[in-house]
């Protein structure tokens, strides 16, 4: 299943018809009639996504989404409101009570889909916060919470200056963050110069109908922004544009036009998510570090990568997902220390560590387990995307040189790949480590530098 979502509604037969149109996408739908019984629902269960009609019987959708937001256990899963149709006022309420989305009756099953892929990929972002914090608390070290005050930058690129100077008039007094106003032509070359943004909030149709859409695919592809907030503001009429841009990885989509208080609000959700995001990726202190970084590469050691991946495992298993884990060692690695000396060994680690994180997706877990020995975790992932990211890491780490020796010798290496699939299999951790060990000794027996599969995954 792509991942489980809870439909709260007292009327059976609106549960019905929206269970049909998302288990239609295999999303493994559970169901509650009331907000008492969703609250319950979600503690048990830990949905994905919670889906809230406005009318819950024994209380309204805002009252329980507030519940939600309000308890440690259920705040980080992403709740999305249905709305009656036109109704500015319920949109904005929905989003002041704590709604991640709302959605307008009837509801769209193209528009609901692409609100659900694009609202799963916010809630792995959260997933891996707080495995990592998990992680790191059964380590016996434990984060200072953060705090998510400091102000943040917004750049606004309408489809002309008078629409961007529009929309920060409007969002005067609503939003603290600096606003910058950039035309579209000037984007990349602002973001090459290092002038980079928390948020880009992006018209549609930009020097011709759909280039918004291509600027926001570049903005993804930038290193730098390549973790910015998107929102993408298109047209009333722009159905299939506006999920084309959630898919391209738009953060967010508003309709041109809307109420400014409910783009205030989308950007302050937004903000916040980016922040927490990037917390991810900055927020183990020294400590923690020293504990639990390999030095050399900057991955995390054996330490850090067990506890971890027994979090993964069992989050799998509750929302009966599969997860990958692959060990990678470097063929021969030892006749390049003999050659060119452990200075020269020392770059092909560190290149090879950053070919991989620079490879794969922020919530894959990527770790020096020893010597010229590599773990990798990915969690929410099928056999084919588990395969695909191992071959594509298998071709990164071979087909350019990874280091240069002394006397300018380019020095290459290869790299062979066992692969194993936890979750559903019913394998542990210690199991899953043996088939993927397995595996990777077939690699080498079969001639190296190629991924192999072990005998439970094939």
């Amino acid at each position: 299943m792509a991942g489980r979502i809870l439909i709260v509604d007292n009327v059976p037969t609106n549960r019905i018809i929206l269970k049909v149109k998302l288990s239609s996408a295999y999303y493994d739908v559970i169901q509650a009639t009331c907000g008492k019984d969703a609250l319950d629902r979600a503690r048990d269960s830990d949905p994905e996504i919670i889906i809230l009609d406005t009318d819950l019987g024994d209380m309204t959708a805002h009252d329980a989404c507030a519940h939600l937001k309000a308890d440690p256990a259920t705040r980080h899963i992403p709740v999305l409101i249905a709305t009656p149709p036109g109704d500015t006022e319920a949109k904005i309420a929905a989003l002041k009570a704590g709604a991640d989305e709302f959605l307008a009756k009837p509801i769209d099953e193209l528009a609901l889909t692409a609100r659900v892929r694009a609202l799963m990929r916010a809630r792995a972002t959260t997933d891996e916060l707080r495995r990592r914090d998990e992680t790191a608390r059964s380590l016996g070290f434990a984060e200072a919470p953060s705090s998510f005050a400091a102000l943040g930058k917004i750049v606004l690129i309408g489809r002309s200056a008078e629409d961007a100077m529009t929309w920060r008039a409007g969002l005067r007094g609503l939003v603290m963050d600096e606003i910058e106003i950039i035309q579209a032509d000037k984007v990349l070359e602002a973001i090459a110069k290092n002038n980079v943004a928390d948020l880009y909030v992006i018209s549609s149709d930009i020097l011709g109908k759909t280039n918004g859409l291509r600027l926001l695919s570049d903005i993804r592809a930038r290193p730098h922004t390549r973790s910015a907030g998107i929102v993408v503001v298109h047209g009333p009429q722009d159905r299939k544009e506006a999920v084309m841009a959630l898919d391209l990885g738009a953060n967010d989509i508003i309709t041109r036009g809307a109420d400014p208080e409910e783009l205030a609000l989308r950007l302050r959700s937004q903000m916040r998510r980016k922040k927490e995001a990037d917390v991810l990726r900055n927020s183990v202190d020294e400590g923690l570090r020293l504990a639990m970084i390999d030095p050399l590469t900057g991955l995390y050691n054996r330490r850090y990568a067990l506890p971890y991946i027994a979090q993964v495992s069992q989050k799998s298993i509750l929302l009966e997902q599969n997860f990958a884990l692959m060990l990678i060692d470097l063929d021969r690695f030892k006749l390049v220390n003999d050659t060119y000396g452990h200075a020269v060994g020392d770059q092909v680690l560190t290149e090879v560590a950053k070919r991989m994180r620079d490879n794969l997706r922020g919530i894959d877990l990527v770790a020096r387990f020893g010597g010229e020995e590599f773990l990798i975790c990915m969690p929410m992932t099928t056999l084919v995307e588990a395969r695909t990211a191992a071959e594509r890491l298998r071709s990164v780490i071979f087909n350019t040189p990874v280091a240069v020796a002394s006397d300018g010798t380019s020095v290459s290496i290869s790299a062979s790949i066992g692969l194993s699939m936890g979750g559903q299999t019913g394998e542990t951790i210690e199991m899953l480590l043996q088939i993927s060990d397995r595996a990777l000794y077939d690699a080498k027996a079969e001639g190296r530098n190629q991924v192999t599969l072990g005998s439970h995954a094939a």
